[in-house]
């Protein structure tokens, strides 16, 4: 199956009609700086340009709260729709893009260094939400008593994990082909169930979530909301603790999705 990613050069998706804040808009903007050699970058020491991202991030993510309202912020609900209005506008390498950004490299190398660049880019999320976040917490923290750089640090962690998950299925020949308003909710699913898609199994492929399929996004989402709870260590520590934090487990979901994938591209 042909997939229909295409180069990030590429104009973007309009606009949707209900755009959350335009918080949707900037996340996609932050994930799509595609970092093409993984080693130019320390995951540890956020460059002043993300921790100026990250902050007009969190100013945006304060009025889309508000907006929001208490109920849909405390049970998860507004973090979940973030999500949502933003994986379509992410902008997905196909493989040939892949290939020329990395030259040389056989599949399973490439995949290497798509994982590679993800862990450092969640790991420079988490230093740059470490380095802004200067609380503490006594009391068990929800999204309320949080602050929004837990938030920030969150929605953009789990949207370029989600980029890694559909760039791994281009990798492995597995690319879902379609408008990215319907092809990238089954990349959604396959981050909140940790796992790879076969496109051309019947029924495999879900463009729409459902209830179900957004109460399991919504528990994956707090879970690593209490994750990167790490952040909120003092200071530089708090920075330490989230960069460490989000690379080994942005790592651990992309060598155990490209595993599934490998698998399956060999049991065909």
């Amino acid at each position: 199956m042909q997939s229909s990613s295409h180069d990030p050069s590429a104009p973007g998706p309009a606009p949707h009609e209900q755009d959350t804040g335009g918080v949707g808009a900037l996340v996609a903007r932050i994930v799509g700086r595609d970092r093409v050699d993984p080693a130019a970058a320390d995951a540890g020491s956020p460059s002043s340009r993300e921790r100026a991202e990250f902050g007009a991030l969190s100013k945006a993510l304060v009025g889309s709260a508000r907006t929001a309202g208490r109920a849909s912020v405390l049970g998860g609900g507004w973090l979940v729709d973030l999500l949502i209005d933003t994986v379509p506008r992410i902008q997905v390498r196909n493989l040939e893009t892949l290939r020329r950004q990395h030259p040389g490299l056989d599949r399973d190398d490439l995949a290497q260094a798509l994982i590679s660049g993800a862990a450092k880019a969640t790991g420079t999320a988490g230093a740059a939400g470490g380095a802004l976040a200067a609380v503490q917490f006594a009391a068990p923290p929800t999204l309320l008593t949080a602050p929004v750089q837990i938030a920030a640090e969150t929605l953009l962690v789990a949207a370029i994990e989600v980029k890694l998950i559909s760039e791994l299925h281009e990798v492995y020949g597995m690319g879902v082909a379609g408008p990215a308003r319907q092809r990238m909710p089954a990349f959604l699913i396959a981050w909140t169930e940790r796992r790879g898609i076969d496109p051309f199994a019947p029924g495999a492929l879900r463009f729409a979530l459902g209830a179900a399929a957004k109460r399991s996004l919504r528990k994956r989402l707090m879970k690593r909301v209490g994750r990167n709870l790490a952040t909120l260590g003092p200071m530089m520590s708090g920075a330490v603790a989230g960069s460490v934090v989000n690379h080994r487990e942005t790592r651990r979901l992309g060598e155990q999705v490209r595993d599934d994938l490998r698998s399956r591209g060999n049991s065909r």
